[in-house]
């Protein structure tokens, strides 16, 4: 028996050099992301309050903006070159924000505006883009759920390295350095794309017919269309991310805050998050995707749901002292597990169920409805968290997921795609 057939199935695509480099190039950036998003939620909490909601509503804009009116000419670029211009140029411009960073002493507000507009600028060109290059560096078509999953732990080990490297050196690097960092990753990133080129020759696909500003914008939901699964999925993304990430990016840091929790106690239960997120992935990414993955998709969701909503019950009920953060972790681990089971099989379903030549335009419309509920979210939820509190807000958030997941069941546990 092979080495190779020794490995769990979610491993083997790493015998792939290409596909090899492709992870450790966005395993390196994801962790430099996560540790730079965990600081600049507990800066912004720190100096804006609730109203730190307004900054990642930026954010949303300008990914929204970005996709929606760049997706005609990204259409007609490189995929991979264009990942290596957004990975180099959001390097360049985080360098630029910790020089001006350290020559001013503090972190003026536009600094922070600055580096949350080239990050979402990058991401927006970037993540379509790598979608529409998976399928064509995977040398086995049957490999795809394995490697969908394993790309996937990228972003799942980094919620795991990024909150707990906060955690080890919160007390001894300065903030302005965790920008230095996420800086050298994209770098790294890349570097790792560079690398994917001379190992794998991909081909290059043909620039689509030109089309309107509009007609281009509205083309990834078109082609979306005909799937009924990854319809619903995209219709509701945006209230999922939204209500997703306001109560863990701006509900936890709110609870802790009032708890007397530090920016150590966030990265914990983020990290918490990021281990049970990790162990589901790779468990997930070993098995197929069902012929009707409703079950698997749904069933996910509503796992976040209850996380969400047992994260409000933990900031809610009068817990003994110091109870707080465990409760947290506890709630946070719960919801966890059910991420990569609604990811991985819709990764996969856009992959097989659309043609290559529409996949990085579905992959735009889902990242541009995730901002719209993102953006929408973010600035409602000022007023809302100020209106509710922050435990009661996070329970209506958890409330919502389960009612999209129950719903999504309800009408299509029996489609298959």
């Amino acid at each position: 028996m092979s080495a190779g057939a020794l490995l769990p199935p979610i491993l083997r695509p790493l015998r792939d050099p290409a596909l090899a480099a492709l992870w450790a190039g966005l395993a390196t950036s994801a962790v430099g992301d996560q540790l730079f998003t965990v600081a600049l939620a507990w800066i912004a909490v720190g100096a804006f309050g609730t109203a730190a909601g307004y900054l990642t509503a930026l954010q949303a804009a300008t990914v929204l903006a970005a996709t929606l009116f760049g997706g005609r000419w990204a259409d007609r670029q490189d995929h991979r070159r264009l990942m290596i211009a957004a990975d180099a140029v959001r390097a360049l411009v985080l360098l630029g924000v910790v020089a001006v960073w350290l020559a001013v002493g503090a972190p003026p507000a536009w600094t922070l505006e600055t580096a949350v507009v080239a990050l979402a600028v990058g991401q927006a060109f970037f993540r379509p883009a790598l979608q529409a290059t998976i399928p064509a560096v995977v040398p086995e078509p049957a490999l795809l759920p394995a490697a969908n999953a394993l790309l996937d732990t990228t972003d799942r080990i980094a919620r795991l390295l990024g909150p707990g490297l906060i955690v080890l050196l919160g007390g001894l690097l300065p903030v302005v350095h965790f920008v230095s960092v996420d800086a050298g990753t994209f770098l790294v990133s890349s570097l790792a794309l560079v690398g994917v080129g001379r190992l794998r020759a991909l081909p290059r696909l043909e620039a689509p017919e030109p089309k309107s500003v509009l007609a281009s914008a509205l083309h990834g939901f078109a082609a979306v269309r005909p799937q009924p699964i990854l319809f619903y999925v995209l219709a509701t993304t945006g209230i999922v991310f939204g209500t997703w990430y306001g109560a863990m990016f701006l509900g936890i840091p709110l609870l802790l805050a009032r708890g007397g929790a530090g920016v150590g106690a966030f990265g914990l239960v983020i990290a918490s998050y990021g281990s049970t997120n990790l162990l589901a992935t790779l468990v997930v990414g070993s098995f197929r995707v069902p012929a009707r993955p409703a079950g698997m998709v749904f069933g996910g969701l509503a796992l976040i749901g209850l996380g969400t909503t047992l994260l409000g019950v933990a900031g809610r009920v009068a817990l003994p002292p110091g109870w707080l953060v465990p409760a947290l972790c506890l709630a946070a681990a719960t919801g966890a597990a059910g991420g990569p089971m609604e990811d991985v099989a819709v990764a996969v379903l856009r992959q097989t169920r659309l043609p290559r030549a529409e996949q990085a335009a579905a992959a735009r419309a889902f990242l541009a409805s995730s901002n719209l509920g993102l953006l929408l979210a973010f600035l409602a939820a000022p007023k809302v968290f100020d209106a509710l509190g922050a435990a009661p807000t996070v329970m209506l958030c958890g409330a919502v997921l389960l009612a999209v997941a129950a719903v999504g069941w309800l009408r299509l546990r029996d489609a298959e795609g």
